[in-house]
């Protein structure tokens, strides 16, 4: 008697390489009877969603914008899920890096900004591998499991940083809650006159390379994905886990801190409640719709910057809600997480 057999296997490059253009597809067709819900046309949505972005240089720039610090919180969890390390709290540790970046940024008043700026970046850096670290060492060495740890540190960081806001560095002016402004030497350099585009662009495309070439090139990317695909195995051929799992998971931290100095020192000036309107989880779509590769997390990136300043211009043109954007990641990475899975398994003959 025939049946169905479902088995799991391998499936090819070329099909792997479709997974991120059907789960778009799929996303949108999904996505459509909501606009539709909200009376508008979904083609005509859809138009503003990708095509209105770029017919004025502000809202080009802008998109560029929006994918700078989904190139760092996207290279930051591809570079933890690579080694199997499930970092969920990119969004705490770009917290942790602008808040240690609004607390150096005005002590610099006298520093040249070739010293100034760079500091920032290695304060973003250090302060978000250190908020990194609790849970990083708990999963290293007592196997805690990481995806509570660091989502739970998330609500953390975000009520430390209101307190800080709506305490001592509320504004005594103003009484506004945000950080004083930081020194000019300590700003970002801007990339292009009479817009936001910041050095924060060419810093994430030097951390997407620089995670390519540490994943292809190098002794210790080898051993990530060796413990990425099955710790056991690793341990076999030698590989310190707990090591490079640590290590992994306290460069992923970095990387995400890195993008919270950059929102400071490169589009606010200044610490405030809303520093981020979810970048960090916006990475965890970036990676996985990227596949975990250097390439694919920065077309992953510009899309989803993409998707962020269009669904402004749809709610602008169509009156429809903006927190669309939001609806629209959730889905894709639900999506693409389904068609990663059935992409592992095939149904024969038996």
């Amino acid at each position: 008697m025939l049946g169905l057999k479902i088995e799991r296997t391998g499936a090819p490059t070329w099909q792997r390489a479709l997974i991120p253009l059907l789960a778009v597809l799929v996303t949108f067709a999904l996505t459509s009877a909501l606009v539709a819900a909200a009376k508008a046309s979904p083609l005509e949505a859809f138009f503003y969603f990708f095509i209105e972005p770029f017919t004025a240089r502000s809202s080009t720039i802008e998109i560029l914008v929006k994918t700078t610090p989904l190139l760092l919180t996207g290279a930051a969890v591809a570079f933890a899920f690579a080694a199997g390390y499930y970092n969920i709290g990119a969004e705490g540790q770009l917290y942790a890096g602008a808040i240690a970046a609004a607390w150096l940024g005005p002590l610099m008043t006298n520093t040249p900004p070739v010293i100034a700026v760079p500091l920032m970046i290695a304060a973003g850096f250090a302060a978000g591998m250190l908020w990194a670290l609790p849970p990083a060492w708990l999963k290293a060495r007592l196997a805690v499991d990481e995806v509570v740890t660091t989502l739970l540190l998330n609500s953390v960081i975000v009520f430390f940083a209101s307190a800080l806001l709506n305490g001592p560095w509320r504004d005594p002016v103003s009484l506004w809650p945000q950080s004083p402004t930081i020194a000019k030497a300590a700003q970002f350099p801007v990339l292009l006159a009479r817009s936001r585009l910041h050095l924060g662009a060419l810093v994430g495309l030097v951390a997407i390379t620089a995670f390519g070439l540490i994943l292809s090139r190098t002794a210790f990317g080898l051993k990530m994905r060796a413990v990425g695909l099955g710790q056991n195995a690793a341990r076999f051929m030698g590989v310190n886990v707990p090591r490079t799992i640590l290590v992994a998971a306290l460069v992923s931290g970095g990387i995400a801190g890195v993008a919270g100095a950059g929102e400071v020192a490169g589009i606010h000036y200044h610490l405030i409640e809303a520093i981020s309107p979810g970048y960090g989880y916006s990475g965890i779509v970036v990676a996985t719709l990227g596949g975990l590769n250097a390439i694919g997390v920065g077309l992953a990136a510009l899309f989803i910057g993409l998707i962020i300043t269009g669904a402004q211009e749809v709610s602008r043109a169509l009156s429809v809600p903006s927190y669309l954007a939001d609806i629209v990641q959730a889905t894709l990475l639900l999506v693409t997480l389904a068609m990663l899975l059935l992409g592992r398994y095939r149904i024969r003959r038996a």
